[in-house]
């Protein structure tokens, strides 16, 4: 979801003038951002959280399909000796009605700064993502089936860019040779607890040639101590709560800790194909304040064909498979199978079309927010639960990247 290129602004005078007393020397600031939308159909929206019947089709604009919505400004000034500043100031909208991506943060999608240097690594400070997304992320099945319906069902595995993390340190190794290797601490800030509220993430990637590989673990500690509600003091905080709630998951609310581990690879037949595959285990572990009392576990698989016939067109189809695990008096656990297709044409260098459709069935059952066990339904990414145990998707759009 994140090709673009960026353009730079120079401001030629003023870098005379600056280069002139020799402050700020070989600096740089870019200017960048996305504008999304569409028009898109959703066979069955439940009409409210929870619902299991009562659905309708709708038809909508949807922003942000293809690429989430957002201007930014990234910069860098060259220290000497190999090391330089870097920082990054991201924000989120709306296109549709123009409001922010997350109300009450100015720069919800990041807001870092740190060290970069070509032989010891990067080291950032800020709201940024875990190394668990940025070093899987090549091979997730959003790169091609876009987040809003390519995620796994209620994007469970954190493979899309929702999860941004508030007071993160993240240390990121230089290539050894196609390998890498990262690590965060996020700070939960609660008074008595250091371990409250916080982050922790690791993550490895390893590239060679056409290959590749990724494998990664993250753990979201709750804000309060033995798992009361979410809080905005919680560093997976995003704007709007606890974080992977869903139809999937909404049995799992105020959990002690979310906990994710996955593996991406890929490998690139030709210059027009190449396939990419997923498996994530995700955890969500129960406290004091939880409505639930069992460790719930959901293991997804996933794979992502795409094919590029003209320099022009990208095309990808991808398939993935979501299962729950017996826990909390549920008997028939829940599953979720999922097919997307991509249809993308490039006009230019940075505007293109595309058309999105998804279909998911679900089966078993799931807990409810009150602690029952009701049907499972169908969630198609980013979209809105479906009444019943299918959905299909279906969106036309534009994306312009500057």
């Amino acid at each position: 979801m994140k090709h673009y290129k960026q353009a730079t602004l120079t401001l030629a005078g003023a870098a005379a003038v600056l280069a002139s007393t020799g402050a700020f020397a070989q600096s740089s600031v870019t200017l960048y951002g996305i504008v999304d939308t569409g028009i898109g159909y959703l066979s069955n929206q439940a009409p409210s959280t929870g619902a299991t019947s009562g659905g309708k089709s709708v038809v909508k604009m949807l922003e942000g399909v293809w690429g989430g919505e957002r201007f930014g400004l990234t910069g860098s000034e060259d220290l000497g000796g190999g090391t330089k500043t870097i920082f990054k100031l991201e924000e989120g909208f709306n296109l549709d009605n123009g409001t922010m991506g997350k109300s009450g943060l100015a720069f919800n999608r990041a807001s870092w700064v740190g060290l970069d240097n070509a032989k010891f690594g990067t080291f950032t400070a800020g709201r940024q993502y875990t190394p668990y997304y940025t070093m899987l992320s090549p091979y997730s099945p959003t790169t091609w089936l876009t987040g809003a319906y390519g995620a796994h069902p209620g994007d469970l595995d954190a493979l899309d860019t929702d999860y941004r993390v508030n007071n993160g340190l993240v240390y990121t190794s230089p290539s050894f040779g196609g390998f890498k290797v990262s690590g965060m601490y996020a700070l939960g800030g609660v008074a008595g607890s250091f371990n409250a509220g916080s982050t922790w993430s690791v993550a490895a990637q390893y590239l060679m040639g056409s290959a590749g590989i990724a494998v990664g673990f993250a753990r979201f500690n709750n804000a309060t101590n033995g798992g009361g509600a979410w809080s905005t003091s919680s560093t997976a905080y995003s704007g709007t709560g606890e974080q992977g709630v869903s139809s999937i998951t909404n049995g799992y609310q105020n959990a002690a800790a979310q906990q994710r581990f996955a593996v991406t690879g890929g490998y690139k037949f030709s210059p027009q194909w190449d396939v990419s595959a997923t498996y994530s285990n995700v955890q969500y572990l129960p406290g004091i304040s939880s409505g639930f009392t069992d460790k719930a576990i959901f293991n997804t698989g996933g794979v992502v064909l795409h094919f590029r016939p003209a320099s022009a067109w990208d095309l990808a189809a991808g398939y993935s498979y979501t299962r729950a695990t017996k826990a909390n008096g549920i008997q028939d656990a829940a599953s979720y199978q999922q097919v997307n297709l991509t249809q993308l044409y490039s006009l230019s260098k940075h505007t293109r079309i595309y058309v999105l459709e998804a279909y998911q069935h679900a089966n078993g059952q799931t807990l409810s927010t009150s602690g029952k066990a009701v049907n499972a339904t169908a969630s198609i990414g980013e979209q809105s639960a479906s009444a019943t145990r299918s959905q299909f998707a279906a969106t036309l759009g534009i994306n312009h990247q500057f």
